[in-house]
């Protein structure tokens, strides 16, 4: 059994594939760039699987590798296979579903926390030498009193200006409540946090509890919502969901949160909000287009947003989760057993 391995992997988790089949790695595995159609066909062509992560298993791929038995991606949704073309093989197609669930929602907290705290404003300001003091500086206190550790009571000091706004008693509105949403929610309850749900696929039933609603609507979330967090998955439904109608309903006080995909909100509106002080913030892992253009207003312009790289899902967690999601359903597929993570293509 030849597998054709291009895809990001953990080696403990990774070991029991070699005790039941010849694993060659290329590409990714090995830390290289990308591989293209035409690569990809010669490397496959003898293949009795592929495993990758971002190659791209077209219909040549597929077509060209006679042998080929199984196809799997370690990604939560696997759009760079060709699933008509492998389903008129009959080649099951293997996923991950929530191998980065965990690392995103912590993501999505981190960003909540540094966009309502202002933290990187403040680490940036204090590693350019701002509100910083002389080395030999001292603090000395009147005669009576304790020393403070207050570093300036002005309009211009850090405490005023970094003045932030806490999670604690607000209202989360989630837009998504699947693997990730869940997580999050959780997350947020423990905080003392308020939910709010909007998700036409969840009943109410399956949601509500002590400080958990079901929006009726995602305007009626929009507009009752002190912190918007997306998870979503991009359909035809959810394309540009937040638009520039329900952007306007937020509150003025409100911050928005994407770290999902960014093909569900309507860039252009949320950035004249943003610009306007129509609302009071946002953080985005995730743009319009990616990599984010380097003149972005996100950048170039506006200091009421938090921004980074799509990487929420980048952790070490996630390439132990994914292999060893992947691995059991390879093991499970050569004894011809049911598998867990085959894609309903």
């Amino acid at each position: 059994m030849k597998i054709f391995f291009s895809a990001e992997y953990d080696e403990e988790a990774l070991k029991p594939l070699y005790e039941v089949a010849e694993v060659d790695k290329q590409g990714w595995a090995l830390g290289l760039s990308k591989i293209g159609e035409d690569e990809m066909v010669e490397l496959t062509r003898d293949a009795d699987m592929i495993v990758t992560t971002y190659d791209e298993i077209t219909r040549k791929v597929i077509e060209s590798a006679p042998n080929l038995k199984l196809i799997a991606c370690t990604r939560a949704t696997p759009v760079n296979v060709d699933m008509a073309a492998a389903k008129e093989r009959n080649i099951p197609v293997l996923y991950t579903p929530g191998r980065n669930s965990d690392c995103t929602a912590e993501m999505t907290i981190g960003l909540m926390l540094a966009v309502a705290r202002n933290i990187p404003q403040a680490y940036r300001a204090l590693k350019e030498g701002k509100y910083t003091s002389n080395p030999d500086a001292v603090n000395v206190a009147h005669e009576g009193l304790r020393p403070d550790v207050m570093w300036d009571i002005t309009v211009d000091s850090p405490y005023t200006v970094f003045k932030g706004t806490q999670l604690k008693g607000k209202t989360l509105g989630i837009l998504g409540y699947g693997s990730i949403g869940r997580r999050v929610g959780k997350i947020c309850r423990a905080i003392g946090m308020e939910l709010l749900i909007y998700d036409p696929y969840v009943g109410e039933i399956d949601v509500e509890d002590f400080g958990v609603r079901k929006a009726d609507n995602l305007a009626d979330l929009m507009r009752e919502a002190d912190f918007v967090t997306c998870h979503m998955k991009v359909t035809p439904e959810t394309t540009g969901i937040v638009s520039r109608e329900m952007i306007s309903l937020m509150k003025p006080t409100a911050y928005f949160i994407n770290a999902s995909r960014g093909a569900i909100l309507d860039e252009e509106a949320m950035i004249e909000a943003l610009r306007e002080k129509r609302i009071r913030g946002a953080a985005f892992d995730v743009y319009a287009t990616e990599p984010i253009h380097v003149n972005h207003p996100y950048i170039t312009e506006l200091d009421n947003v938090i921004i980074t790289p799509h990487i929420a899902g980048a952790t070490n967690d996630v390439l132990v989760n994914h292999t060893r999601m992947l691995v059991s359903d390879i093991k499970r597929f050569l004894r011809g057993e049911h598998m867990l993570y085959q894609y309903r293509y």
